[in-house]
């Protein structure tokens, strides 16, 4: 039997083939212990990026990269277990309530959770802004911890899908990230070798979104499903909008400010809308149809599960969360309604303010970041303040004031409001 050499695998995705099991494997394996070169894997991943991968491909390149590491069994913490994973967005600190509301109605949530990069937040940054809270369990803490409380919201542990940690830093200095089938394959291998059962997608659309075309969102949508239930994952996307960003507040410790609200019976309607919508699909894969996620968020069952959670992983609610020192306000210039509010330059704003990082290594404000006044639909005033600017460094206003030049339009009457979620799959 021939071996299997890099040259020929580059060779045989650069001519539009297929790679077969074999060669898949012997890649994920030689690149994850150092004997494939990274240059040799740029070459193959910017051939994925021309060529694509088929479905056989994809599922053999997925398990590969689970396989590259441990996949956690939590079949014995005692509730069925569901998670959510959103692709990202402006504001959307969803993921903050949600976990302790499907707790708090009977499942295990397991979220693994990352970093914000560029325009748009990381749950493990929000988070990380309250006072003592840790994102690194061992693997007894975290399952200890879904047995006891039903919510786990941390980092991925080194041992988790090993292979695709070393492809995503190469793919983030190559321009090959945008590729649906890695970006698929590389979420996916995380979420399945965490163990969970069940798990629901939130892909976002729009100005804000990674995946801006709502035709690709719902390829990338309809892939991730594919994997998921391939992989023996019970496994549902919703698509939802991110042309106007979520909530109120884009930053770390504002929306973990927001989120509380949330959890307290308040905060703004969409957030609560996408956060039970979200909610009930989890139960509905968990098997957990007993409660109405509704209930849960207004009695105070889910706040309860919250401070929980966030104790257990050494997080101190009574400590205030920080305030930045500098807020400069922008008011309109006319009067009018609010026709469309951007949420590209409301994240691009908030990660010049601070709140977010350029690289995955720089360091972030825990108070950073934009709170805006009205929303698509909402009646303003010549002189209204429209947005406050949070910020530790008044060396970095000018530069978000720039990125919001355009991203609110008021005009004489409103616009036809889009839907905050578009679609389902599966």
């Amino acid at each position: 039997m021939a071996t299997t050499t890099i040259l020929d695998v580059i060779r045989t995705k650069r001519d539009g083939g297929a790679l077969s099991e074999e060669q898949i494997r012997w890649f994920i394996d030689g690149y994850t212990d150092g004997t494939v070169a990274h240059e040799q894997a740029s070459a193959l991943l910017m051939a994925i990026v021309f060529v694509g991968m088929e479905p056989r491909e994809l599922a053999t390149w997925t398990a590969a990269m689970i396989a590259s590491g441990e996949r956690l069994d939590l079949s014995g913490i005692g509730r069925p277990t569901v998670d959510k994973h959103s692709t990202g967005g402006v504001g959307d600190k969803i993921s903050l309530p949600l976990a302790p509301l499907v707790a708090a109605c009977g499942a295990a949530v397991p979220q693994l959770a990352g970093r914000g990069l560029g325009h748009t937040g990381g749950t493990l940054d929000k988070m990380e802004s309250i006072s003592g809270w840790r994102a690194r369990l061992t693997n007894a803490e975290f399952e200890g911890q879904l047995s006891t409380i039903g919510a786990v919201i941390c980092a991925a542990g080194d041992s988790l899908a090993p292979a695709d940690r070393e492809l995503y830093a190469l793919r983030d200095v190559t321009a090959t990230v945008e590729s649906i089938p890695l970006i698929a394959s590389s979420i996916m291998s995380k979420k399945i070798a965490e163990g969970t059962a069940a798990l629901v997608l939130d892909v976002k659309t729009g100005s804000g979104a990674f995946m801006a075309d709502h035709d690709r969102a719902r390829e990338l949508a309809r892939t991730m499903v594919g994997i998921g239930e391939r992989n023996g994952v019970r496994t549902a996307a919703l698509i939802t909008d991110m042309d106007t960003p979520l909530g109120f507040t884009a930053g770390n410790a504002l929306e973990v400010t927001e989120s509380i609200e949330v959890l307290e019976g308040g905060g703004p309607s969409d957030v609560v809308e996408l956060t039970v919508h979200l909610a009930r699909i989890m139960l509905e894969l968990a098997g957990v149809d007993r409660v109405d996620p509704a209930d849960a968020l207004a009695d105070g069952r889910a706040l309860d599960v919250w401070r929980r959670m966030v104790a257990a992983q050494g997080g101190d609610l009574s400590v205030p969360l920080a305030r930045a020192p500098e807020v400069e306000l922008v008011t309109a210039a006319s009067s009018g309604i609010v026709q469309r509010l951007d949420a590209r330059p409301i994240g691009e704003a908030a990660w010049l303010l601070g709140a977010g990082r350029s690289r995955k290594e720089d360091p972030v404000s825990d108070s950073a970041g934009v709170v805006w006044h009205a929303r698509p639909g909402d009646s303003v005033t010549a002189g209204q303040t429209l947005f406050e600017l949070h910020t530790d460094e008044p060396s970095r206003i000018p530069g978000a004031l720039d990125a919001l030049r355009d991203a609110i339009t008021i005009g004489p009457e409103p616009l036809d409001p889009s839907p905050l979620v578009i679609e389902r799959i599966g």
